[in-house]
């Protein structure tokens, strides 16, 4: 199976939506970006824009593939438009099973019935929401790792009934993307997030008993494992809130005692406390941005 004719359509318009978004259109593809916020679509493109001159400045872009990038997407805030022609749907919508479940009922119903309908989702089963479509042979994880112009990982994951030539298109394109593909089986938090999260969990554990600060968890990690960001930084990047989703979805998906979110970790996110998107995490930051303003929050 192949990917002929037809667009490349990503749901929703958020950091990873636009970053699929970019990676598609900077390599041939057209794309649509669907949101149901004109706001977000804009912020959207205007993102893309600006990593694009970032690879312009860095060389690795010219100016008129800068050019034909940005007229390779196009935004609609219309589902019903935005995925008529779709050969391939990405959905990149909030972590949230029930939002995902509502998007893939409506995609199976506007999308061509040929058009393979993929997740970004970084936990959520692809055997429960292809349930709810009536093609859950063609629907698939697509699961790409942050930021997604930089970072060559795709985990590909297929669901209970995923057809193989349908994991085989998914693991070309990627190619063609210049990613790097690792296919794995739908159980919960597949690989990437199985073995990251509790990690995350643990250095959260290990700051909430007073083993060490936040600065020392992180220096260890860096330094003795190689770790290019500490676990809590990396947890604040990722977001505490997605940290905690993902981590009950490994709790009630095994029944583990050790997948429990740590109690520090679960207040910090009833506290708004989410890290670099609101400002604050276990580290300060500037605002708008990830710079670094103050040391760890706990570290004394």
């Amino acid at each position: 199976m192949t990917l002929t004719g037809g667009s490349i359509s990503v749901i929703g318009a958020g950091t990873m939506g636009n970053g699929i978004a970019h990676v598609f259109a900077q390599n041939g593809f057209k794309v649509t970006i669907v949101d149901i916020s004109l706001a977000q679509l804009d912020k959207a493109v205007a993102n893309i824009s600006k990593n694009l001159d970032r690879q312009v400045a860095k060389g690795t872009l010219t100016e008129e593939q800068k050019k034909t990038t940005l007229a390779n997407i196009h935004t609609e805030s219309n589902i019903i438009e935005g995925v008529k022609d779709a050969a391939l749907v990405v959905e990149a919508a909030t972590e949230n099973v029930e939002l995902k479940l509502k998007i893939f009922e409506q995609l199976d119903t506007y999308a061509p019935k040929s058009a393979i309908l993929a997740t970004n989702t970084s936990s959520i089963s692809i055997t429960k929401i292809a349930a709810v479509t009536n093609r859950a042979s063609k629907v698939i994880g697509m699961h790409f790792m942050n930021p997604v112009p930089v970072m060559k990982l795709v985990e590909i994951i297929n669901g209970y009934a995923t057809d193989k030539e349908v994991t085989h298109t998914i693991v070309e394109l990627s190619k063609q993307l210049g990613k790097v593909p690792c296919v794995v089986n739908d159980y919960p938090g597949f690989i990437a997030n199985r073995i990251l999260m509790p990690m995350i969990n643990e250095a959260i554990y290990s700051l909430y008993e007073g083993v060490a600060g936040v600065e020392e968890i992180d220096t260890v990690m860096k330094l003795g494992m190689a770790h290019p960001m500490g676990p809590l930084q990396l947890a604040d990047f990722v977001g505490l809130d997605v940290c905690l989703a993902i981590l009950k979805v490994l709790h009630d998906g095994f029944g583990n005692p050790k997948y429990a979110p740590c109690p520090l970790l679960i207040n910090m996110v009833a506290a708004g406390k989410l890290g670099v998107k609101s400002g604050e995490g276990f580290y300060v930051y500037a605002a708008g941005s990830k710079e670094l303003v103050v040391s760890g929050r706990f570290a004394n």
